[in-house]
């Protein structure tokens, strides 16, 4: 019950950008992005059906399949099957996220968590990023931000449909592990106390950074731990506002976040400290994470996040995020 031994460093690339997310991003451009962070070492690779309704499995299997399939880790998601029929992408439903990738593929998407089309998602990723065969399946997004009030009735269908049939892949030796993919903590806590089935990790976005920690310390990220579930940290950014940008939570960062980040600045600016490293270290230094999985559309950026991770941080810049109570108190640090 674990991926660590996966997993072939602390670093790697969650492609949800490349489906054109916020933005239309050519394709050569798309490409040169992967390429980047295949130069730059990096070797672990998220993706999913949702991003852009399979674009950027397509793009991303372009540029791996011209690389030896031992050489990279590949996960990608279920809970969503994408048909050959299209329908608006800037109309669909997609709970708090609306709008997301309007720049999409517009392929008619389905929210499907039963086993029957688990094993059709796995079986056209496969095709979409031109590959034999999958490390680690996610359950996308079985979540109160998508679901709403319904999200229990999401989560139970996953739970006899998708957590049993990735169980049994994984068993069977299709896949190395599985776990659940989504950006609240409610529904790994849940997955926790189950007797069976047992993910092997979790990937949670947007709740394990500086700006949002609090609920994931409390149960979850100690309960994972003591079971031995491995946490891969999704947006480690916040959407990109810890990086230059203007999103949090996937739209347009309110004032209070603003506000709170431009104290952070403040505070990596007198250390001599990239906003990027923090968040980016912080995010890493709880036992229970193992990875994290930043997003990015330019080349550059890339390297930006290779030298993030081995940039040096003052214990200094910790002990005064903790003083302006800018993280919580007993969130650990990486000089702890």
């Amino acid at each position: 019950m674990s991926i660590t031994s996966l997993l072939p460093g602390a670093l790697g690339f969650g492609t949800a950008p490349l489906g054109n997310m916020f933005r239309a991003i050519p394709d050569e451009e798309a490409a040169a992005t992967v390429e980047a962070a295949w130069d730059q070492g990096i070797r672990y690779f998220d993706t999913a059906p949702f991003y852009g309704a399979g674009l950027s499995e397509i793009r991303l299997g372009d540029v791996l399949s011209g690389h030896a399939r031992d050489d990279y880790v590949l996960s990608t998601k279920v809970g969503r099957v994408i048909l050959d029929e299209v329908e608006d992408p800037a109309a669909r439903d997609l709970g708090e996220k609306g709008g997301l990738f309007e720049h999409g593929r517009p392929n008619k998407m389905v929210n499907d968590y039963t086993a029957d089309a688990t094993l059709r998602s796995v079986e056209d990723s496969l095709k979409r990023l031109r590959t034999d065969r999958l490390d680690v399946v996610w359950v996308h997004d079985v979540a109160q931000d998508f679901y709403g009030d319904e999200w229990l009735a999401a989560y139970e269908q996953a739970r006899t449909g998708a957590f049993r049939t990735l169980d049994r892949l994984r068993d069977e030796g299709v896949i190395k592990g599985w776990g659940l993919g989504v950006n609240r903590v409610e529904p790994l806590e849940l997955t926790l106390d189950l007797d069976e089935p047992k993910p092997d990790a979790f990937l949670l976005a947007g709740r394990y950074t500086l700006l949002d920690h609090d609920r994931a310390l409390q149960r979850l990220l100690p309960a994972a731990e003591a079971q031995g579930v491995d946490i891969v940290v999704g947006g480690p950014y916040s959407s990109g506002i810890l990086a230059g940008g203007q999103h949090f939570e996937y739209q347009k960062a309110p004032a209070d976040i603003i506000a709170k980040v431009e104290r952070i600045k403040a505070l990596a600016e007198r250390h001599g400290v990239g906003i990027k490293a923090a968040a980016l270290q912080f995010s890493l230094a709880h036992p229970a994470t193992v990875a994290a999985i930043p997003g990015a559309t330019r080349p550059s950026r890339i390297a930006e996040d290779v030298a993030a991770l081995g940039e040096q941080v003052p214990a200094a810049f910790w002990t005064d995020l903790r003083q302006e109570k800018l993280i919580a108190a007993d969130a650990p640090l990486p000089t702890a």
